[in-house]
């Protein structure tokens, strides 16, 4: 009796009883991580679209439905506007901010030394700790009277830096922490772009006298695009959805200074118990990473495919 493989037909109903039960079902089994994770993805998601439409209320045991009410209120309400304007201010500052530190970082260590060898090892530690816990440490740190940056700043005659006190620099003061925490997830993933680049044109480019300048752009910058687009797309993911390093650090303030989305969702539905306005505001927020994500993710095919010599649209 020859395979279903080999013999390309379906195998009678008698051939398929002798089929062990756990062979027939290995496709199915094979699939079921796949199903389970798919439905626990898309039924939160369904919930928080329905809830959305009601006016769900943790004050209240009952609630009705409501349509489109909540995100007709959310988009005319001024907060929210502030809101997305906050959120895609600190997640481009961020993210901007650690992409040029961390790229110049690897450019440094990439080489063989016993000091470039150490720091690829210490700057992994900031990855190691919690955002919240880096922010009580960096507040410690920034403190006027016993941090260590502080009276660095008195030192130096600096003496009325008021960090995230003030709204003119509390945006700087969580930027600051986000990127000591997360660049070296960019550092990481440069290196690993740099080690796996060819040494015969870089060989070549100084054979025939290439500057510095020269090599990066025209030959370690696009062949390390593709890492760089990888980093970029979880940065800004993660960056667009920060939570921790705000909230432990000001809790949006002072003021409204750094209120988010993510932290307005927060405020709406877990302090003025308002769930079903609270919604909308993740969902809008979810749009948003999912259209960055998928521009980036295409940039990040077509660059993959440059790098690798193969042309868009060829086979």
């Amino acid at each position: 009796m020859k395979a279903v493989a080999e013999t390309g037909r379906a195998l009678p109903s008698a051939e398929r009883v002798n089929i062990p039960r756990t062979r027939r079902y290995r496709p199915y089994l094979i699939l079921l991580p796949a199903f389970l994770l798919t439905a626990g993805i898309l039924y939160p998601f369904g919930v928080a679209i329905y809830y959305s439409l009601t006016n769900f209320s943790f004050k209240y045991e009952k609630f009705s439905f409501v349509g489109l009410e909540n995100w007709a209120d959310m988009f005319r309400d001024p907060g929210f506007w502030h809101s997305l304007w906050i959120t895609a201010k600190y997640a481009l500052l961020a993210t901007g901010a650690e992409m040029v530190i961390g790229v110049g970082i690897a450019l440094l260590l990439n080489r063989e030394t016993r000091l470039a060898r150490s720091l690829r090892i210490v700057l992994i530690f900031p990855l190691m700790i919690a955002p919240v816990i880096a922010t009580l440490i960096w507040q410690l740190m920034i403190n006027y009277s016993v941090g260590v940056i502080g009276h660095g700043l008195r030192w130096i005659g600096i003496t009325d830096f008021t960090w995230a006190a003030d709204p003119d620099t509390a945006l700087f003061t969580v930027v600051l922490i986000d990127a000591w925490v997360y660049t070296p997830f960019v550092i990481l993933l440069t290196l690993a772009g740099l080690r796996s680049l060819p040494k015969a044109p870089f060989e070549s480019a100084m054979i025939d006298g290439g500057s510095a300048w020269f090599t990066f752009r025209n030959l370690t910058l696009p062949m390390i695009l593709p890492f760089l687009l990888i980093a970029l797309v979880f940065r800004l993911m993660v960056s667009l959805q920060e939570f921790s390093i705000i909230f432990a650090l000001t809790s949006g303030g002072p003021g409204d200074t750094l209120m988010t989305l993510p932290l307005t969702a927060y405020t709406e539905g877990f302090t003025y118990k308002e769930l079903g306005y609270a919604l909308p505001h993740m969902l809008v927020l979810w749009l948003i990473v999912f259209i960055a994500s998928r521009i980036l993710i295409k940039y990040w095919s077509r660059a993959q495919g440059r790098a690798s010599g193969v042309e868009e649209g060829t086979t």
